[in-house]
């Protein structure tokens, strides 16, 4: 039989703060990966704002979208979340489109771009 060589005890204590810092700078990584959206400046989109339902035509029901030119000349909708901003937008522009300035977070899903309004400017 080998004679048991012990271990050194800071070894193991240098092993185990090692491990805690690893687990600490893991969970800061993904606290701010799931939060970094949350800090996405807003964008400024220039176009026509108008009713996503009677003027388009592209909507269940009454919603404010806004209709911008790409940088390749196409035109792209942003529909509006239901928000304050929003629901003011869409009284002023209901029934007729007017040119805006509106400014906000674009997120995208399932291939359709929706802007949380935060401020607008009709023209």
């Amino acid at each position: 039989m080998l004679p048991r060589i012990p271990r050194h005890p800071h070894n193991a204590r240098r092993r185990s703060i090692h491990t805690i810092q690893m687990k600490k700078l893991a969970l800061l990584c993904t606290i701010l990966a799931a939060a970094l959206p949350a800090f996405a400046a807003d964008t400024k989109l220039e176009g026509t704002a108008t009713c996503a339902k009677c003027d388009l035509g592209i909507a269940e029901k009454c919603q404010a979208a806004v209709v911008v030119k790409t940088a390749d000349g196409k035109t792209e909708t942003i529909l509006s979340e239901g928000n304050d901003k929003a629901k003011a937008l869409h009284k002023e522009i209901c029934k007729g489109g007017k040119e805006a300035t509106v400014e906000g977070t674009v997120t995208e899903k399932d291939g359709k771009k929706t802007i949380a309004i935060t401020n607008y400017t009709l023209k």
